[in-house]
């Protein structure tokens, strides 16, 4: 009986011994409990468990609207979706064409679209036009750094924000076949209107901008600057030749 005791004693004491050992040389690496963790290492735990989070309410809104069944539901289902969108044309008008009345109500008295989208482009062109105001009449001249000839004006301030490019000679200009004749009284902000001053017949040899109230911007000649010019003087309307409209809903980017 004694003995037992004894060894009963020495198997406890190694034991607790062991233990001891154990938490005196566990690895330093192994992971501590959360609030003996750094500030920073907390922020990471909670950063990512925010994005997880994130990442699956996100997966949960795209996997509410995926359709699930057989193909003959799908295909119901398909069927059902043309016969709304016939019922309401309206849902979906479709892009800007001139000949879609689903755009009737954005039509001037002209039948001509004017979006909101026509006009930023509108000021955007002219903003760029008068930025040139008062910089010399270079002949060929394309450049806001060395000058402008009076095409070359006209070229570099509506390239840019058209989807049909103007040609680069103001001749070219008037007889382009995806510019459209506008007549006198119905000149609008953007119009090109061109002159035949050393020319003969159908033939442009100057184009400016019009920008309303009988004003346009052009560059005139060599030897004189950029400038805005009226239109109703005696000299414009006998050399005027015709406008076009290059700036459409259809045409702008």
């Amino acid at each position: 009986m004694p003995g037992n005791k004894l060894s009963l004693a020495l198997l406890m004491c190694m034991s607790f011994t062991c233990q001891q050992a154990c938490a005196v040389h566990k690895s330093p690496h192994g992971p501590k409990p959360h609030t003996e963790r750094s500030y920073a290492a907390r922020q990471r735990m909670y950063n990512r468990a925010k994005l997880f989070k994130l990442w699956k309410d996100k997966k949960e809104k795209a996997d509410s609207k995926v359709v699930y069944g057989n193909k003959a539901s799908k295909a119901a289902l398909r069927t059902k979706n043309r016969v709304l969108l016939r019922e309401h044309p309206e849902w979906f008008p479709g892009p800007y064409r001139q000949t879609n009345p689903h755009w009737d109500h954005l039509r001037d008295s002209d039948g001509s679209l004017y979006s909101d989208r026509l006009r930023d482009t509108t000021d955007m062109i002219v903003d760029r036009l008068e930025d040139q105001l008062g910089k010399p009449y270079v002949w060929g001249g394309t450049s806001p750094v060395n000058g402008f000839d009076c095409s070359g004006l006209v070229f570099y301030a509506y390239n840019k924000l058209l989807s049909s490019k103007l040609p680069r000679t103001a001749n070219e200009m008037y007889h382009y076949k995806n510019a459209r004749p506008v007549a006198k009284r119905d000149l609008k902000r953007g119009d090109l209107i061109f002159f035949g001053i050393h020319s003969e017949g159908d033939h442009a040899d100057h184009v400016g901008v019009y920008l309303g109230d009988g004003d346009f911007i052009e560059a005139p000649r060599t030897g004189l600057n950029i400038r805005i010019s009226h239109f109703d003087g005696d000299f414009w309307q006998d050399h005027y030749l015709g406008a076009r409209r290059i700036l459409t809903a259809n045409n702008i980017l």
